[in-house]
């Protein structure tokens, strides 16, 4: 029986750069930009632009484990096309997801370092279904000590030769094709938090519920009456601004430098009207066959953020938000070492409509 519970959304945040001369990151690395980090078992795939062809880069990396599958490790990687004429476009995006058995990962990865010196792995209560910390500052920090100090003595030397191998590929092939994000770590924080007490958070539960009420009569009357109530609409839309905007600009105002919100099972925050046959518009999983539910969206302070590493010209990414939808099962063959590709549903800004 499904949870009544309404899930609570976790805010991704920027939290510094993450030097690679500094920091090695891994699959349970959350971040934005910079170079995919796939688990032992996955082929590295190479995701391209369903519109140009052209490679796609990394925009975000994301460490999501499952309560319901506690044995396993799961990543979502989402990229896109920087190019201008494909950017925003929902063509130019790919997710994908990918799952390993930890006792797998960990006879790939061979012998361990002592216990007193392991690399911490979040909980899985600490990212999804009942999260209350899905990213830790302690946590994290002790993650990037430990990538940092065991470069040398933590992998055995097939896996040295192995990154070694694989970075120069990257050098030589990746690099020169795709274009590259500068690396930031992603820190994570419950919304509830950003409130400063339980009565300014029911008064802002409250405020909310009575605008949607408002706004779901005035939707509700606009899909009864013909194309004249329309037009009123329209008009009276165009004094006060978008429903759905507003509703969207209300609900991230206590976070405006949210770059990535994650709910799965939970509501996803349009930032302008979605299709009325939005349920038929999320495919059923390729995998399995089973349906999907939204997991987690980017953001849009994530745009003034991705900054490429490398000296290019043309426009830059743009989007509203990126609306990640995956298996409501998370189904996974064990043994398999292909990532499964999940839905993005993109939104565009409407204020960039503006200077179109």
């Amino acid at each position: 029986m499904a949870s009544l519970v309404e899930p609570v959304p976790l805010l991704g945040l920027c939290d510094g750069e993450l030097d690679p001369k500094r920091y090695r990151s891994s699959f349970q690395t959350n971040k934005v930009g910079g170079l995919p980090d796939w688990l032992p078992l996955i082929s590295r795939p190479r995701p391209s632009c369903g519109l140009c062809g052209a490679p796609s880069a990394l925009i975000a990396q994301v460490y999501c484990p499952l309560q319901a599958a506690a044995a396993h490790h799961r990543n979502l990687h989402l990229f896109a096309c920087s190019r201008g004429t494909c950017s925003g476009r929902p063509e130019s995006w790919t997710a994908l997801r990918s799952q390993s058995l930890k006792a797998e990962v960990a006879a790939a990865r061979g012998p361990s370092r002592p216990p007193t010196k392991q690399e911490p792995s979040p909980a899985a209560t600490d990212w999804c279904e009942q999260a209350d910390d899905w990213g830790a500052e302690e946590v994290q920090e002790e993650v990037r000590e430990d990538e940092e100090s065991s470069q040398s003595e933590d992998c055995p030397p097939a896996c040295e030769m192995l990154f070694s191998s694989h970075m120069q590929t990257l050098s030589l092939e990746e690099e020169t094709e795709v274009h590259i994000f500068r690396p930031l770590f992603i820190s994570v924080v419950e919304e509830s938090e950003l409130y400063e007490d339980e009565e300014d958070l029911e008064h802002a539960k409250e405020l909310l519920r009575e605008y949607e009420k408002k706004e779901g009569a005035v939707m509700a009357e606009l899909e009864e009456s013909g194309g004249g109530a329309a037009e009123n609409y329209e008009k009276s839309s165009a004094k006060h601004g978008d429903a759905v905007f507003s509703r969207f600009m209300k609900t991230i105002s206590w976070c405006p430098q949210q770059v990535l919100r994650y709910c799965r099972g939970g509501r996803p925050l349009f930032i302008s009207s979605p299709p009325p046959s939005m349920p038929q518009a999320v495919p059923r999983c390729s995998s399995c066959g089973g349906s999907r539910t939204f997991e987690l969206q980017l953001m849009p302070a994530l745009v003034s953020l991705l900054q490429r590493t490398e000296q290019a010209t043309g426009a830059e990414l743009e989007f509203g938000t990126v609306l990640v939808y995956t298996c409501t099962s998370s189904c996974w063959t064990p043994g398999s070492k292909l990532a499964v590709e999940e839905f993005c549903f993109v939104q565009a800004d409407p204020d960039q409509q503006l200077f179109q």
